[in-house]
């Protein structure tokens, strides 16, 4: 696959060509337009890129992670002013991660075409799942504009880069993950992937014993904000261990869940010390929003934070994909724009 961005001349008929064959739209002249397609997103599989494009419409398909930076550097000199991402969540991950040296605080509005097989973003910004690159167009003139700052997960133990996404999740979630590639082969997507592996989780932390991995938790350790204050341990299990965390700047989720209780806005952080099963026979109304101040002492932490600093033993969760255990610094990257219709 290739790694540049290409720029193609209209055909005869003033038609141009878009990923899946649909027909490319027109753009007007100062409307600068850059396209991130990964051919390997699920609902991309099979679908081959035309080769008619609007010459004000730049096209990237890297092959590699590694040739996003110079894909998003040559959009950037080209002065885009909307930059459309066409895959799923780790594809957005992967963008946001790779532009954070590149555009800094001063993104181009961006647009999310939901292509992949969990699309959690999109659901946060109600893009429909059949979207295109034209009614994405279409809101950047005309549509709405939904602000949301992505999670920036910053590693304390080396050098490595910084990362951007926008669920984060570590314990059983981890598990939850693996589950969730199972539900997919099995043809379950998005909201509902999201339930089968919620309802197998629940089932699993009710039934299984305390060396089932959805309910051992991991040794983690959460220091919230400027104070640094220990996350409070309700007592239930190893006051050095921690059920599942989840943590996520989006404000409306799949399937209707709501990890975080009343909070929506900001760095907002789910936390479980332990699974007690009574409180898990009430998952359904918690993740229908239900929080009272008993779930607490009970073990299960909702908080709004504007940053923490988390230290765990396990590897960890960025929007499907799994970073190795260490301490990091999880807070707010930049504000972005996103278009809506």
């Amino acid at each position: 696959m290739s790694g540049t961005v290409h720029e193609f001349a209209r055909d005869r008929r003033g038609a141009v060509g878009a990923p899946g064959g649909d027909a490319m739209p027109e753009v007007a002249p100062a409307a600068q337009v850059g396209v991130i397609y990964n051919p390997r997103s699920h609902r991309n599989r099979g679908r081959d890129l035309l080769s008619d494009m609007a010459p004000h419409i730049h096209l990237a398909q890297p092959g590699k992670k590694a040739q996003l930076p110079a894909a998003l550097e040559r959009f950037k000199d080209r002065g885009i002013e909307l930059l459309v991402v066409n895959g799923g969540d780790g594809t957005v991950r992967d963008v946001l991660t790779a532009g954070h040296d590149i555009f800094g605080d001063d993104w181009p509005v961006v647009a999310i075409l939901p292509k992949g097989k969990t699309n959690a973003l999109a659901v946060d910004l109600e893009a429909p799942g059949d979207w295109s690159l034209q009614g994405a167009i279409d809101a950047f003139r005309n549509g709405r504009r939904i602000r949301r700052r992505p999670i920036l997960i910053a590693p304390q133990d080396d050098f490595a880069q910084p990362m951007m996404g926008f669920i984060l999740g570590a314990g059983a979630f981890t598990t939850g993950i693996a589950a969730g590639q199972d539900a997919h082969r099995f043809g379950a997507f998005n909201s509902l992937a999201v339930a089968v592996t919620t309802l197998w989780g629940v089932i699993q932390s009710l039934l299984g014993t305390d060396r089932n991995p959805w309910r051992r938790g991991v040794e983690m350790e959460l220091l919230l904000g400027e104070s640094g204050a220990p996350m409070e341990h309700s007592g239930q299990g190893d006051p050095g261990r921690r059920q599942i965390l989840i943590a996520s700047t989006l404000e409306r989720f799949p399937a209707g869940l709501k990890p975080f209780g009343s909070l929506k806005k900001g760095l907002k952080l789910a936390v479980m010390d332990r699974p007690v099963r009574h409180i898990l026979l009430l998952l359904p109304l918690i993740l229908a929003g239900w929080s009272p101040s008993m779930l607490r002492r009970k073990g299960l932490h909702q908080v709004s934070v504007p940053w923490f600093d988390l230290s765990l033993g396990d590897r960890f969760i960025v929007d499907g994909e799994a970073y190795p255990a260490g301490r990091y610094r999880i807070e707010q990257g930049p504000e972005l724009e996103f278009v809506a219709p």
